[in-house]
Parts: structure tokens; sequence; C-alpha cells
């Protein structure tokens, strides 16, 4: 499969523009074209020694949750562990793709598959993403009534305004005269100038509505999750059920101001990684995340909350074997995709 089919395949099974704004997702190593893939290879991070194995295996592509670029690299030497990467991976003729935040997004992601790991719920996003491109432009809707004798003037000068879109007139009828309804949309600065010159004109101003333009809620698709269980379960049930899915022997918890071991939860807020900004101020009996401030968990605490951290990627690497499955459907079982077994949380319990 081409490399750029190939990314646009991966693009469309989540797009990269639902990743958070700070985030650098997308193909971020590129190979000379032509470059076909025959193996995708995935991992959570990509350290040196998961780069050994992805050359060992002959991989062609890597697709690594976390972006091993996130900051720039003001050079590419042998000096730093992250620019060894892009220099064996070019010279492996290797791309690198990341969808992280992305990944964190879709419902078929990361958070719905922790998600599972508290036994029979509903979910909804904490915080729901927005369609990326309605509206195309601007970011208020400007309309009024103007007669002819003010029409052209007034039209004239609004098109000399910067940032200014869809501009339509229409006939209307206000208070039984023939007039002309405008419409435009526009920026937040071309606002401020729009509206300083109808001002100017005591007859067209009163007439004159601002819409805010905000963009469609994606539905089941955000960041974080609220889950709500079927039934209540014991805090001490809820811990079993997430070391059983994740498949650890030990996680980290704080119990909630007021509550024990034996505590129903019914509501559980959960966020893979580092939680503290999306869970933060939701109200639950639970908050499940890789790893949080330690003043945000005593925050949590004192509001009642209890608390479960398993370590930040191990709350995200058990959906590659979820999304090994999901790529070669998608994919078309195309390609061969295999998922690392050098991969590891670098924390562990000794």
């Amino acid at each position: 499969m081409n490399l750029r089919e190939l990314v646009s395949a991966l693009n469309d099974f989540a797009s990269p523009s639902l990743a958070e704004s700070w985030d650098n997702v997308g193909l971020l190593v590129e190979p000379s074209p032509p470059h076909n893939v025959n193996t995708l290879f995935l991992t959570n991070d990509l350290t040196e020694e998961v780069m050994e194995e992805a050359v060992q295996k002959k991989a062609d592509l890597v697709l690594s949750y976390h972006p091993p670029i996130f900051t720039p690299l003001k050079r590419v030497t042998w000096k730093t562990w992250k620019e060894r990467l892009v220099v064996r991976a070019l010279e492996n003729r290797i791309g690198i793709y990341s969808p992280h935040t992305a990944y964190d997004a879709v419902p078929h992601g990361v958070n719905n598959w922790l998600a599972k790991g508290l036994g029979a719920c509903t979910s909804v996003p904490l915080h729901p993403s927005t369609a990326p491109s309605s509206p195309a432009e601007g970011t208020h809707r400007v309309e009024f009534c103007a007669d002819a004798e003010h029409l052209d003037a007034v039209l004239s000068k609004i098109k000399d305004i910067p940032e200014i879109s869809c501009l339509t007139t229409l006939p209307a009828r206000v208070e039984g005269e023939e007039q002309t309804r405008v419409s435009l949309t526009c920026s937040q600065k071309a606002l401020l100038e729009v509206v300083a010159l109808l001002s100017q004109n005591s007859l067209l101003y009163p007439k004159t509505e601002i819409l805010l333009l905000q963009k469609p809620l994606l539905p089941h698709t955000g960041m974080g999750r609220l889950c709500t269980l079927s039934e209540p379960v014991s805090l001490s049930d809820i811990i079993q059920r997430v070391k059983s899915h994740l498949q650890l022997s030990h996680v980290r918890v704080a119990v909630g101001a007021g509550r024990t071991l034996e505590s129903p939860v019914k509501k559980a807020a959960l966020c893979a990684g580092s939680g503290s900004s999306v869970l933060k101020g939701t109200e639950a009996d639970l908050y499940l995340t890789g790893e949080m401030s330690h003043h945000d968990v005593l925050d949590a605490v004192a509001n009642g909350i209890s608390v479960i951290l398993c370590e930040h990627s191990n709350t995200e690497r058990g959906f590659l074997s979820e999304l090994r499955d999901a790529l070669a459907i998608h994919l078309q079982n195309k390609i061969n995709i295999i998922v690392s077994e050098k991969d590891r949380d670098p924390l562990q319990v000794a």
C-alpha cells in the first residue's frame, strides 16, 4: 500500500482535526517517495528499543500513539535519543505516524476501550468535539435591512472590510416597505468594523441582528468519558475490574472523603493518560486515569471522589490489540499489522 494512500486511510479512521490544538499528530517522518507499506508496526511509545524491534521486523511505517517528535527539533544528529529515532527511521526507510489525542476523541478510540474495564455502562464525552469544518469561515453572522437609498453606500463600505464572506442580499418587506435584507459572515475582528459602520446610521443599526456561529457537536466524540454503570458496584470491585482489564497487578488508589472500599460507584469519569485537566470539576464517584498531580488528587478526595491511578501508558497500551483488529478491517487486510512486544511502561513496582 502506498504510504500516502495509507496515511489518507489512517486520517479517515480518526481525523487529525479531532486532536487537541497543542498536539503534534499525523505523518511525522516520511521517507522519500515512492514509499510502499507492507508492514504497519503499532506501539504506544517509540523508544530506541522499540525502533530496533521495528527495524528487525522490517516495518515500513510505525504508528506510535504518543508522538516521538513533540517539541521542535533544531537539528537531527546522533546526540539525543529522539534525534536518533529520526535518523534510524530514515536510514531504514521507516515512516512515523502519530494519532495521539485524535484516538482519544473518537468513539472507537482509547477512552472507550478504557471504559470497558468498568463493566456494563453508558458513556458520554466530558468535553465534546465540534465539527471541524462547520462553519467553514467566520465566527459571526450579521443581518440587517436597508432601503434603496442607503443600500449601495453601505455595501460599498462593507466590501472594503477584510475577513468578510458569504455576503448575500434578498428582497424583504419591512413594515410595509420594500427593502433589502443583507446577510454576511465575518470574523471577530471584522465584526467590530461592521458594527462601527452600521452604528453610524440610525436607521440601519436598530434593525441589525448579530448571531454567534457555533459548530455542531459530534456525537460520542471528544475528550474523556463520563460513564454511568448499569448497576452500582463497590470501589473494591471496580479496582479488581480495572486491574483485570489493564492486566496490572497493582494500581494506586485514593479513597474519597467519607467513602470506603465498599462504597458504591455509579458514575465514573475517566481519561486515558494524564487526566487532571480533563477530569477536574466533574461530579462523579470515581476518577480513573493514568496519572494526576498530588494536589489534584487531594482536591478530588476532599470532594468525596475516589481516584484510581494506573500509570500513564498503562491506560493506553492495551488498546493496541483492539486497534490492530480495527485497522485490519478498515484497511481491508491489505497490509500486515503487528503490535510491538518491546513497548512497555517505563515505571515498575519494585
